[in-house]
């Protein structure tokens, strides 16, 4: 998967500064991984129990975490090595196995699957065709992203970090097949979008 092109000479300083934010962010968190989103959990009956999952982006770990307390084998990529730690301490408190690998997500290449799923919540990536093959056959994608509109309400994100209304969809490739799909203002108070899309043929028995 490659990542977008930057303005040159500009590429390590925005990767560094992304660090350096996310880093503070989550020391302030006093290590607390959260909990994960009520929409993530609302999806329990559609996501698979068993396999390979990778969360992209996943901070600190609060779905990744959950994802692995429901019987997956999952690995945590993030920016944040901050973040991937307070992950690590929280699963070896739980006594749940969980990878982590450190990179930057507009620069370093997907972790290699297959997956079963892959989880993709509040980071823009509009590369869903190239993600799309690294997931097994009947693999699960799922994506949760604020749209334009959400700026008539709140200003962050800003727009550069935004999709545009009904953009999601047509990001999928041929390769993956909707299983749902829902935007608008939803009931946490933002205006997102929401997908779970799963990839074309036959799932292997389960491991």
């Amino acid at each position: 998967m490659f990542a977008p092109a930057r303005p040159a000479g500009q590429e390590d300083s925005v990767s560094d500064d992304d660090r350096t934010r996310w880093d503070a962010r989550y020391r302030e968190g006093g290590g607390d991984p959260g909990e994960p989103s009520a929409v993530l959990t609302a999806l329990d009956p559609l996501l698979p129990r068993r396999g390979r999952a990778l969360d992209l982006a996943g901070g600190a770990g609060r779905h990744a975490l959950w994802l692995a307390r429901r019987g997956l084998d999952v690995t945590l990529a993030d920016i944040s090595e901050v973040g991937l730690g307070v992950a690590r301490t929280a699963a070896a408190r739980e006594g749940l196995a969980l990878r982590t690998v450190a990179l930057d997500v507009e620069r370093d290449p997907l972790p290699a699957g297959p997956w079963d799923l892959l989880l993709i919540f509040y980071f823009l990536e509009r590369r869903l065709a190239a993600c799309a093959a690294e997931l097994a056959p009947g693999g699960h994608l799922v994506v949760v992203h604020p749209t334009r509109s959400n700026l008539l309400r709140h200003a962050h994100p800003s727009a550069r970090w935004l999709l545009d209304d009904g953009e999601l969809p047509g990001l999928l490739g041929e390769a993956l097949e909707v299983v749902r799909y829902e935007e608008g203002w939803l009931e946490e108070g933002h205006h997102e979008a929401r997908l779970v899309a799963r990839r074309r043929g036959v799932a292997a028995p389960p491991r």
